[in-house]
């Protein structure tokens, strides 16, 4: 397929919105308008992974080694066809949760801009274009968490504003070594090889520096100690929490640290040195940190914020790792750790919109009452849970091989003592919610509760379903990503 065809999935969605915004449509109108912008869009994005064009689309360079490029790998193709089967989900989620909103108009705005920027970080050719689209995901995001225009609200924004632009700052400075020590700023295979020799002759500021932008791009990663802006945000509406912790924002922090360590960096650069230890020491904290936070927040969706953190860090574990197995580990648990929380969202989501209920305590018997609900949401707990043969229980197998494979075996060890750790903990905050929703319900309790209409029923079922799908039948996903993590796409 021609490279031209990359820019469209970009601007469809930027159209989108600008008619959203000029046109202000209403009702039905909005909603089948903007629906079919972003089936369309989706369409157009599987078509490019299923036909990549071979070359790359520059858009404008600024000097002989900088310019925005647009180019569609292995690794930006696992990004960008989870990010386009999820969006019409979240999207058709969203009419319903956000029905009786005054502002839905601005709402939907910048929520298809983010469709548009977050997959200009899958289609980027190089670390210099995916930091602008990085840049302009913060912008579109801080006003969905604001919505509500609410205090609190108001708050969480300028506290994940802060710490986004802060996080940013040192993936900045990481871009700037790298345009000058090493050889290229294009994502041109993985596992590229040391840049350059003058990499190799500053090898220790160079591992310093990589230490510093693996920390500035987890900051969207929510990893410990710039975890905090993520369980804040939790009060958007929910449909912004799901896309803040499943699919575009966390997703994309971690993505663009696989993309420094194997494509920018380079395995053979990092593996084995005080950097690499750094990192993963970081992330094992988080694992048992925010898995530990879990079990004590009672707030659903803040428990839910934490579980995402104790995810997105078991994907920086596996990413820490730093072989083929650890690659392949990673983008297993990036995909199907946003399917399983996603689902959970939209659960908790749905719960708030028909009973407003928020916290743990409040949903005792519940479950009896939205039964197709919590159905999924238990499918989704069990699997987040790690429980066979769901695909959260593969994914962390995956990992659980990688550390083992390790050949520093004290490392892998510890890993590996920290995945347990957290599985052990996503069992119990995770299926606490499951019996208090379906253990007796209290007499005149819950009058007129029932499960939500078809348009919250739909993604939360599918992706319920597609849990299970992927615990059967991930042998083809598995074999994408191992053939990424060999290099051979």
């Amino acid at each position: 397929m021609n490279p031209i065809f990359l820019i469209v999935p970009i601007l469809l969605p930027l159209a989108a919105a600008v008619w959203l915004r000029l046109a202000r449509p209403e009702g039905r109108a909005m909603q089948v308008g903007l629906m079919a912008a972003v089936l369309v869009n989706s369409a157009l994005v599987w078509a490019l992974l299923l036909n990549r064009p071979a070359d790359g689309l520059e858009l404008f360079r600024f000097t002989q080694g900088l310019s925005v490029t647009l180019r569609l790998d292995g690794m930006g193709s696992v990004f960008a066809g989870l990010v386009s089967a999820l969006w019409p989900l979240a999207t058709l989620y969203t009419y319903a949760y956000m029905e009786h909103d005054r502002r839905v108009g601005v709402f939907l705005t910048c929520y298809t801009l983010t469709y548009s920027v977050t997959l200009g970080i899958a289609f980027a050719g190089n670390l210099l274009t995916l930091y602008l689209f990085y840049e302009l995901l913060t912008l579109a995001t801080v006003p969905l968490v604001m919505h509500d225009l609410t205090p609190e609200a108001l708050r969480a924004a300028r506290k994940y504003l802060y710490y986004s632009l802060g996080g940013a700052a040192f993936a900045f400075m990481g871009i700037v070594f790298l345009a000058y020590y090493g050889a290229t700023l294009d994502f041109t295979g993985y596992a590229a090889a040391v840049n350059s020799g003058m990499m190799l002759s500053h090898r220790d500021m160079m591992t310093v520096v990589y230490v510093l932008t693996f920390f500035g791009f987890s900051v969207k990663a929510a990893m410990f100690p710039f975890h905090g802006w993520l369980p804040t945000a939790s009060v958007a509406p929910t449909p912004v929490t799901a896309l803040l912790h499943a699919v575009a924002v966390v997703k994309s922090g971690a993505f663009a640290i696989l993309r420094v360590t194997y494509f920018s960096y380079g395995t053979v650069f990092l593996a084995g040195t005080a950097a690499q230890k750094a990192v993963m020491a970081a992330a094992m904290v988080t694992v048992v940190f925010a898995s530990t936070m879990a079990v004590k927040a009672v707030h659903f969706k803040r428990r839910l914020a934490y579980s995402t953190a104790s995810n997105l860090s078991y994907i920086l574990l596996a990413a820490s790792v730093m072989t083929g197995l650890g690659l392949e580990a990673a983008l297993a648990h990036m995909v199907f750790h946003a399917v399983m929380k996603c689902c959970a969202f939209f659960c908790a989501g749905a719960v708030m919109h028909q009973a407003d209920r928020h916290y743990i305590y409040e949903l005792d018997g519940i479950g009896r009452k939205m039964p197709v609900v919590f159905t999924c949401f238990t499918v989704a707990s069990l699997s987040l849970a790690g429980i066979p043969p769901l695909c959260g229980f593969l994914s962390k197998w995956s990992i659980a091989k990688a550390l083992l494979t390790m050949p520093d075996t004290l490392l892998g060890w510890l890993g590996l003592a920290s995945l347990m750790y957290a599985a052990f903990m996503s069992a119990v905050y995770m299926l606490t919610v499951v019996v208090r929703a379906f253990q007796p319900l209290p007499a005149g309790q819950l009058e007129g509760v029932h499960d939500p209409g078809w348009k919250m029923i739909l993604p939360i079922g599918l992706l319920a379903a597609a849990v299970v799908v992927l615990g059967f039948c991930s042998q083809p996903l598995f074999g994408l990503f191992g053939r990424i993590a060999a290099g051979t796409l």
